[in-house]
């Protein structure tokens, strides 16, 4: 067995089967039964699940109680979703002006340590960013992410939705906020931005990552400028695309998409093997400046 996995040491047909994992569409029964088939050449099923499966102790960029940042959770009403909803706030310590906001939408599996970490690094870039957990009602993020994925699957998806809209409303009235708000969002928060373009008028940005898209009856009520992020390998997400963006030209839409070549879906998050470290810096740089420019 290698000295230390490598992301060249496996077939490409193991990233396709934890895709398919974390997005539900086998058990971990399953997904491990189908790794067994690619423990090879000294290889263990126990090695590559330790490859695979995130790590978020060793992968936080910016931690909790981080000096340079306020941060506490939040509660917030949701009549039309959950209720009542949790979040992390976040903003830069002893601010004193009013600070632009960012609801920060989380994958599939509720408001992990990876979502805060972002949530934070938003933060850090001058914003007041705030990350909800739409577990919430479920008694929220677990603790790991196969129970999130679980819970998840409980809620239903439009009632989630209505969850961050209202967020959007409790940021851009918080006192602290001066009233432009944007959203980014990962995987199933990538759909939550898009529709949130869709449903909110007055939301001044969206940034999808390799987030479903609305159907193309849903985009003239798109107001948003977006900016989209895509995985080059990622089939499942970008199939979707050319009819999104025929239907976002031809409606005269204000967008800007990225294609990272090379790389999975999830490329951004970088606490598993998926991570693509030069993809992410230059994709997260490309979204602060466009929140930059967009709600300044």
């Amino acid at each position: 067995m290698p000295e230390k996995l490598r992301n060249e040491d496996l077939r490409p047909e193991v990233f396709d089967l934890y895709d398919r994992y974390v997005h539900s569409q086998i058990s971990r029964r399953e997904f491990v039964d189908r790794l067994s088939a690619y423990a090879v050449g000294g290889l263990t099923v126990s090695a590559l699940l330790d490859y695979l499966l995130p790590d978020y102790a060793a992968a936080q960029q910016v931690r909790a109680g981080d000096a340079r940042l306020d941060e506490q959770y939040v509660t917030y009403a949701s009549p039309r979703g959950g209720g009542t909803i949790r979040g992390l706030l976040a903003m830069p310590a002893g601010n004193e002006a009013r600070l632009p906001g960012v609801v920060v939408v989380h994958e599939n599996r509720g408001l992990n340590p990876h979502i805060e970490d972002v949530c934070r690094r938003a933060g850090l870039a001058d914003f007041i960013a705030l990350a909800p957990d739409a577990l919430t009602p479920l008694g929220g993020y677990p603790g790991n992410d196969d129970d999130g994925r679980a819970l998840q699957r409980q809620r239903d998806r439009d009632e989630m939705l209505e969850d961050f809209i209202a967020a959007f409303d409790y940021l851009r009235a918080h006192p602290a906020c001066s009233g432009a708000v944007g959203v980014v969002g990962f995987c199933f928060g990538g759909w939550v931005a898009n529709m949130m373009a869709v449903r909110v008028p007055d939301l001044a940005a969206a940034v999808p990552f390799y987030g479903g898209q609305p159907t193309a009856e849903d985009v003239p009520a798109i107001r948003a400028p977006l900016m989209l992020h895509f995985a080059g390998l990622d089939e499942r997400v970008n199939a979707g695309w050319p009819a999104y963006e025929a239907a976002l030209m031809a409606h005269q839409k204000a967008y800007t998409v990225h294609f990272y070549p090379n790389v999975h879906h999830g490329f951004h998050n970088d606490t598993t093997p998926r991570y693509d470290a030069a993809s992410a810096r230059l994709a997260w740089q490309r979204t602060i400046d466009f929140f930059n420019e967009r709600l300044r």
